[in-house]
Formats: C-alpha cells, structure tokens, sequence
C-alpha cells in the first residue's frame, strides 16, 4: 500500500491538478468524506463545495467544485468535475458585487426561464462565496 494518494482534478477544459497527497477531502453528494491511502473503492456525485487536498495534516490547496463525480479505485482518486476553480484565485468582494448583480437581473427577469437561470446563477455565486470562509 502507497502512503499517498495518486490524484487527478479534471474538468471538461483541463487537467487542475494531477500529483499525490497525504489526503483529499471531497465534497461529495452524500457529505464530505476523505480519501486516505487504501480508501475503499467508490464513486461518489458531487455537491458544489471546497475539495482540499492535504500534505501532512494542512490543506495546501483548495478547489470550488460543481457537478460531477469522484472515483476512488486503490490507491488513486479521480474528480470529474463540470467546474472547478482554485479558492486562491476567489475575491471576496468581486463575488459580492457579481451577486448584487445576479439579485438585479433576477429582480427584472421576465419571464419564468429568465427567473430560473438568474436564480441557478446565484446559488452558484453563494456557493463560491461560502468556501471563503
């Protein structure tokens, strides 16, 4: 057995990530859960959240994931994920204003379409928003 786990973050644009860590903790539909070297093998849907990959007992890197899977095969972890961004790369107040933004569009949506894209486009902003804190 590997004393790291082997692990690749994919979206459908490109490959994130792709070394080995101590463990990775995946937001997954059911609840987080964290993959160790000799995890048993699953796959798992994913629920918008923080993917945090760990050396040692420190998360040294952390992805806003959405939509998309997680496969847990030996020592090696795949995330399929249909977004993914570096929580590095997040501001704060740009994401405030995006959803002030997002809460307008929605507030002169007129139609139901237009009402339910602009509300799907705020839960996205909020989810992006929580993994800063």
């Amino acid at each position: 057995m590997s004393e790291r786990v082997a692990f690749d973050l994919v979206t459908p644009e490109r490959l994130l990530f792709s070394g080995e860590a101590d463990m990775v903790v995946v937001p997954g539909s059911e609840g987080d859960f964290g993959v160790l070297p000799g995890h048993a093998p699953v796959i798992s849907s994913l629920r918008p959240g923080a993917l945090e990959i760990y050396e040692g007992d420190k998360a040294t890197e952390r992805y806003f994931v959405d939509g998309g899977y997680a496969e847990v095969v030996a020592d090696r972890l795949t995330v399929v994920a249909e977004k993914a961004v570096p929580v590095a790369e997040l501001d704060r107040e740009v994401l405030e204003q995006r959803i002030r933004n997002a809460e307008e569009d929605l507030a002169e949506a007129t139609d139901d379409e237009a009402q339910r894209k602009a509300q799907e486009h705020i839960d996205y902003l909020r989810d992006l928003l929580a993994t800063l804190t």
